[in-house]
């Protein structure tokens, strides 16, 4: 009776589990693995069902109830180890060779079916297991069964843990999940615990409950790229991401509150059926999605939201796994300010400078973010490098093969890690530097300090560096001075100048890749020069007469025209120096920045 009763809640849990995935129409891999999962263990339990409730009641012969409980039986394994596969590569193609998994099953149902002649899975049948009698198959079956668990096992475990860490809730319900069937299989299998038939499938309603919990219900499955997943949790913009069939996946605190919505709300809904309020137009939403999908480049958009009365840029990506795509990354940044930024500028020049700072310190993070995204992701490489040499190192210990030489191969190649660590945390410790300068250079320019040619080359090389790459722009440097000249005044301020014409000229390439900008540096009296210099073609004759008077801009709407006449008012007044250019149309333009040498 305790076994039907049991057997009964399982039952009504498979079904009440099938009935809550099923109800998404829009099916995922790991939804579908899950549910053939479900089919499969129903099959077993329902089967074992009718054998408590017909076989004696009848006089029908227990395993002829086996004949309809087996299919469910052999093919569970099956579907578990896919279960586990996709949760650990979130979506896979599906070869030809998976077809082999079910050879097993299918020669075991074969053999269940014809065991009265043969004995080959059964010599002698019970409901008890202590007095069942197993045939040679059965181990085949067993050793098959529990190699499919054990590898299904291994993925839930280990990609719990990688993905948001041993200690998390998620990770918790999987490892008991994985855990729950495996550990009673094992036992009753060593006949270290007495079991019978049905403490199997019983076990498997309880995993897969708990799968259910850390998978649906927590939402675990992300399948945004760890490395990835970590920078943006601490991003103050808002982001969506959606699988390949524009379901809603995740998304973070910052869109939540931007939209004054709940998780709930978003989360496993189709994206179309939420754009409909927000004033995006579906065909466009798809045509986007479409060219991003088979470009992999971003393109971006912006968008006024009258609901919120807030302007957004949009950025759409393309995400992949092992070059698979799996779906699609939506960034939103609020530039609500930006935009009443430069309406204010058109009347208020004061408060057109301090935007223009704003915006320039905001491109200017938004550089670095991208520097420190690949020795980010350069350091997570080294770390997985070092530990497939740690697991190496486990497996070699007490084997006599192992040579010293060995040993000492293994060390080298961590010591070689190591120092690629230690190299990209300099550098982001450089990057960092830099940064909380030129923070401070927005907010205080009035300190006067001195500072060395080398390194003032040095960080305008961290803060343009980005620039320059996308652009694939050379930035040529020539020092006619000693590196350890000193420079008296703020290094701030000259760097923002120097950086503000040399994107200047980048931009004056109009995206022409090849080009070459060279920043010069020389002594000339007493006064140190800094002439840089482009091949792109030259300032129009309109904009030459008050390039520095007035704020003028060759940029159209792009442009505010702050850039050069803040950077002439900077060397003015922080280092009581000049600039001055020459430009010839289709040849280039040169800026001298001249600065008092007083050493």
């Amino acid at each position: 009776m305790t076994s039907l009763i049991s057997l009964t809640v399982s039952i009504i849990f498979i079904l009440y589990l099938f009935i809550y995935i099923k109800r998404n129409k829009h099916q995922d891999q790991i939804r579908t693995a899950y549910l053939y999962t479900l089919i499969c263990l129903f099959i077993w339990v329902f089967g074992l069902i009718c054998q408590i409730l017909f076989s004696e009641r009848f006089n029908i012969n227990p395993l002829y109830f086996d004949y309809v409980v087996y299919i469910g039986t052999c093919f569970l394994p099956v579907a578990y180890f896919f279960v586990g596969l996709i949760f650990a590569k979130t979506r896979i193609t599906f070869k030809k060779r998976y077809l082999l998994l079910g050879l097993i099953p299918t020669l075991t149902l074969i053999l269940i079916w014809t065991n009265d002649l043969h004995h080959l899975f059964y010599v002698k049948y019970s409901t008890n297991l202590a007095e069942t009698v197993f045939g040679p198959y059965f181990y085949v079956h067993s050793i098959y069964t529990y190699l499919l668990f054990f590898i299904a096992f291994y993925y839930l475990v280990k990609y719990s843990i990688k993905h948001v860490g041993l200690f998390s809730m998620q990770a918790f319900l999987t490892i008991i999940g994985a855990l729950i069937p495996l550990v009673i299989n094992v036992l009753g299998f060593l006949d270290i615990v007495e079991i019978s038939i049905y403490i199997t499938p019983i076990s498997f309603t309880a995993a897969l409950l708990f799968f259910f919990l850390a998978i649906f219900k927590f939402g675990f499955l992300n399948i945004t790229p760890v490395a990835f997943q970590t920078i943006v949790n601490r991003m103050s913009n808002g982001f969506v991401v959606i699988n390949e069939n524009y379901d809603i996946v995740d998304c973070n605190r910052a869109l939540l509150d931007t939209i004054s919505t709940s998780k709930e709300k978003m989360v496993n809904k189709n994206l179309f059926s939420i754009i409909s309020n927000y004033e995006i137009d579906q065909d466009t939403l798809i045509d986007i999605l479409d060219t991003v999908q088979k470009t992999d480049k971003t393109k971006t958009i912006d968008r006024y939201f009258q609901k919120f009365n807030k302007y957004f840029t949009i950025e759409f990506s393309s995400l992949k796994n092992n070059n698979q795509f799996i779906g699609f990354l939506i960034l939103f940044t609020d530039i609500t300010q930006h935009k009443n930024d430069l309406k204010t500028i058109e009347s208020n020049q004061e408060i057109m400078i301090e935007r223009e700072r704003l915006a320039t310190l905001g491109q200017m993070i938004s550089g670095i973010a991208h520097n420190l995204k690949t020795p980010i992701m350069s350091i997570s490489g080294a770390a997985e490098g070092i530990m497939d040499l740690i697991n190496e190192y486990k497996s070699s210990i007490g084997d006599p093969e192992v040579t010293k030489e060995d040993h000492l191969a293994i060390a080298g190649d961590m010591t070689e890690w190591i120092k690629k660590i230690q190299s990209h945390l300099e550098y982001m410790s450089d990057v960092i530097t830099t940064v909380r300068g030129q923070a401070v250079a927005f907010s205080d320019n009035t300190t006067f300090t001195s500072f060395t040619i080398e390194d003032f080359i040095r960080q305008v090389n961290i803060l343009m560096k980005h620039e320059l790459s996308q652009a694939l722009v050379e930035l040529e440097e020539i020092l006619n001075v000693p590196g350890d000249t000193v420079v008296n005044g703020n290094i701030n301020s000259l760097i923002q100048v120097v950086n503000n014409i040399v994107s200047n000229a980048i931009q004056a390439y109009d995206g022409k890749p090849g080009q070459k900008i060279v920043l010069e540096i020389y002594p000339e009296k007493n006064y140190i020069i800094f002439k840089i210099q482009d091949f792109a073609g030259g300032l129009p004759d309109e904009v030459k007469s008050k390039l520095f008077k007035e704020m003028v801009t060759t940029k159209g709407k792009n442009g505010t025209g702050l850039g050069l006449f803040m950077s002439y008012s900077n060397i003015k007044a922080h280092f009581n120096g000049d600039i001055k250019f020459e430009s010839k149309k289709g040849k280039g333009t040169t800026f001298y920045i001249k600065i008092p040498n007083k050493n």
